[in-house]
């Protein structure tokens, strides 16, 4: 279950990441064509690049998690067992056992 949640995190990221690219590229694009200032189209110009740069780097980032993800899932073990064990031996001292 927490496998799952790291993924859904991980996803929540990339969307975070993907909206604030969009709302760039979107204010470079409209400071470009509402602007009639020299330096209004030269913010819009840095803008939409600096956007692109961020999907992609969002998509890359988003990628190298997930890999890192799957292999921490391969590797891990399953420790319920060894916490039953545990929680019926603590309950038992106490004579509650469920």
């Amino acid at each position: 279950m927490a496998v799952q949640r790291t993924i859904f995190a991980n996803e929540r990221t990339l969307m975070a990441y993907l909206r604030t690219a969009i709302a760039l590229v979107a204010g470079g694009f409209a400071a470009i064509k509402l602007s009639h200032h020299v330096y209004m189209e030269f913010i819009g110009l840095t803008l939409m690049p600096l956007g692109v740069l961020m999907a992609v780097y969002s998509f890359v980032r988003y990628l190298n998690k997930q890999k890192l993800i799957r292999r921490h899932q391969q590797s891990f073990q399953s420790t319920s067992q060894h916490r039953e064990e545990l929680y019926e031996k603590q309950a038992s001292r106490y004579g509650n056992i469920d």
